[in-house]
């Protein structure tokens, strides 16, 4: 009888991190995988999907106008009930800290099913900093069986909260796995992309490209005023730079940027990214400012900079190794930064060839011989 697996994720940042882990079970015999997806991302999850080659057994499809946290996690949790009740999976697997890898770390708890937390142990100890997602991994790693972190500091958080060590395995970041993929397909003579073809033409790339993203909660008001207020001097400072922000569909994000940068030559606002075309953009970038979790993790792998406009991050492997630099929303640290990197080449030659704290590209394997030998074990 097959050891029944169940990989769930709702966004497009867990999609692309449970890609790789997907592929690689859906090659073992041994084991009936399922994918479901509560698509709290909608268009952007789609995206991912189909770069992957991935088609979902269940599509719970819970996104829905104006969503807010308590709707959400309610319908989640009741959602999955159905899907726990008629697959009975032996293990649930859940990636990182959405809404979606709390609820269904709560949904699979009460079905008495094995949780299993991808990226497990990050921590900024801090319940509002980031919001709500330090609360929602550490919620999910309560109820979690098997923690897979992907750094030795990760481990050893979930050590001072008890969790036993024999339940704990450093695995490296699965985005790094995802990233090889990507570039290794971006790279085939054969790929075509629509949205790649279009930046070709529409980007000076004789300029220096600084890649922009920025769309959290915890920056909206005065943090992305502080911002766009930056970008807008780096760009008036540095005209044979060309700073392109993919801009957040959230308003509290459009708002401000369209205000205060709409009208500047050398800064290009666009429609948000679908993932491969994104990975395309940031091998072409000369240096990243965002306040993403991810791309503190991928973009050392690219040899890319990257300024973290966050005031603490769950990620201090990065920092200590010297690939990112926070910044947080302070207009003049993200000026002297940039400045620094624009211009001082010693500097950013040094950090771009710095080690990348988060992996070899084998997280994925490492997840499925463990589960393999817990199964063996048996």
């Amino acid at each position: 009888m097959k050891t029944k697996n169940l990989i769930v994720f709702g966004t497009r940042p867990e999609a692309i991190k449970m890609a790789p882990l997907v592929k690689l079970f859906e090659k073992e015999y041994s084991f009936e995988t399922r994918i479901c997806i509560t698509a709290q991302h909608r268009e952007m999850l789609d995206q991912v999907l189909d770069f992957f080659e991935i088609t979902p057994h269940y599509d719970l499809n819970l996104m829905s106008p104006n969503q807010n946290l308590y709707s959400l996690t309610a319908i989640i949790i009741e959602s999955m009930r159905q899907v726990l009740e008629e697959f009975k999976p032996d293990y649930v697997y859940v990636h990182g800290d959405t809404t979606t890898t709390m609820a269904v770390a709560l949904a699979a708890f009460y079905s008495g099913s094995k949780i299993c937390h991808v990226e497990a142990g990050l921590r900024t100890f801090n319940k509002t900093n980031p919001f709500p997602e330090e609360m929602n991994r550490s919620i999910a790693g309560r109820l979690t069986d098997y923690h897979f972190a992907p750094t030795d500091s990760a481990k050893q958080n979930l050590i001072k909260e008890n969790v036993a060590t024999k339940n704990i395995l450093v695995t490296g970041n699965t985005v790094i796995d995802a990233l090889q993929f990507s570039v290794h397909k971006l790279n085939e003579n054969h790929y075509s992309d629509k949205e790649i073809e279009v930046l070709k033409t529409e980007i000076d790339f004789s300029k220096k490209i600084i890649l922009i993203t920025g769309h959290r909660r915890e920056n909206h008001g005065q943090g992305f005023i502080n911002i766009c207020k930056a970008l807008k001097t780096i760009a008036e400072n540095h005209t044979e730079t060309l700073l392109i922000y993919p801009v957040h569909l959230n308003p509290n994000v459009q708002k401000p940027v369209y205000e205060i940068l709409g009208n500047i030559s050398n800064i290009k606002l666009i429609d948000p990214l679908s993932y491969p075309a994104f990975v395309w953009l940031m091998e072409k970038s000369y240096l990243i400012i965002t306040d993403s979790g991810g791309i503190q993790e991928e973009a050392p792998s690219l040899g890319k900079p990257v300024l973290v406009m966050r005031s603490t991050t769950e990620r201090p492997e990065a920092v200590d190794a010297g690939t990112v630099i926070l910044v947080g929303t302070d207009i003049d640290k993200i000026n002297i930064e940039t400045e620094k990197l624009l211009m001082d080449e010693a500097h950013y030659s040094q950090m771009t060839k710095l080690h990348n704290p988060y992996g070899d590209g084998k997280a994925c394997e490492r997840i499925v011989e463990f589960i393999k030998k817990m199964e063996n074990e048996k």
